[in-house]
């Protein structure tokens, strides 16, 4: 409850953050037009996310005969979160990581990597599944896409307003507020990219409680999470950075330049271990 919770109040904050943004430099005009131009261009996004993620992965579709225990897993997930059966893929990147992908339960899809298939249990793998479930019962797809569409709505209001500000010239009253102005056109698009990826940690804390709770344990989760943290920092991924937010390990955990906590789509694993061992997911 307490991480739906932050998801709404982030979801706010940023649209909140728009219309802030649309106001200072096209009035109430300005934030639906940013909006508007947020949601043709991330709404094609998540229309195709399945196949724009699969695709990156280079993953290829399994069938029931090719992986059994694959199927059965994701089967018996599938029915107790009351959803249909996803289709399954499987990439060939050697990093133990996976993802969920697809705009609706209806039209959801799960991949794992090679990687993980090589390092984890069986039990541990469902662990991983049960995550990734979550993913797609919570519709996190959806509200990742809607925070993107209004952070790029944001950002594409921004930089109207700074080339608005460098060729449009302007009256008294403009230059007497250019420092306002740039100020807002510089700290709005960072203040947007920092509250969508806060959502993106919230919805993997919400991902492992809810994962948990399909299992009656976060004991397999936790497990496997300790074996993701290491394999994903010593195999690298060519992951398009776009993608690496789908991921249940941060893909990119390994590359040398690191990034704040506050600039990072994944809750610090530690922490993720320790709830799930706390019996935080209850």
């Amino acid at each position: 409850m307490k991480n739906n919770i932050k998801t709404v109040v982030l979801l706010a904050a940023i649209g909140g953050l728009l219309i802030v943004v649309g106001g200072a430099f096209g009035g109430q005009g300005g934030a639906f037009i940013g909006l508007a131009i947020g949601l043709v261009f991330v709404g094609g996004s998540y229309w195709f996310s399945d196949k724009l993620a699969i695709r990156s992965a280079r993953a290829v579709e399994v069938t029931e005969q090719q992986m059994p225990r694959y199927y059965a897993i994701v089967r018996d997930l599938a029915q107790r979160a009351d959803i249909p059966m996803p289709r399954l893929y499987v990439s060939p990147d050697p990093q133990p990581n996976a993802f969920a992908t697809g705009r609706s339960p209806a039209k959801a899809a799960v991949c794992v990597n090679q990687g993980i298939l090589d390092v984890l249990t069986w039990e541990e793998l469902q662990g991983v599944l049960a995550h990734e479930i979550s993913h797609v019962r919570n519709r996190d797809i959806l509200i990742g896409s809607v925070a993107a569409a209004v952070a790029m709505g944001i950002t594409f209001l921004a930089r109207m307003a700074m080339w608005g500000a460098m060729f449009g010239g302007g009256g008294r009253d403009r230059n007497d507020n250019v420092l306002g102005q740039l100020a807002l056109v510089i700290l709005a698009p960072v203040a947007a990219m920092l509250i969508q990826m806060a959502l993106s940690r919230s919805r993997e804390y919400e991902a492992d409680r809810s994962g948990a709770r399909l299992l009656g344990s976060g004991e397999p989760l936790a497990r496997a999470l300790e074996k993701l943290d290491r394999g994903t920092r010593m195999v690298p991924s060519a992951v398009n950075p776009a993608q690496a937010g789908a991921y249940i390990a941060n893909p990119l955990a390994g590359q040398r330049v690191q990034f704040a906590k506050l600039f990072t789509t994944h809750p610090p694993m530690d922490d993720r271990i320790a709830r799930l061992r706390s019996g935080d997911w209850q």
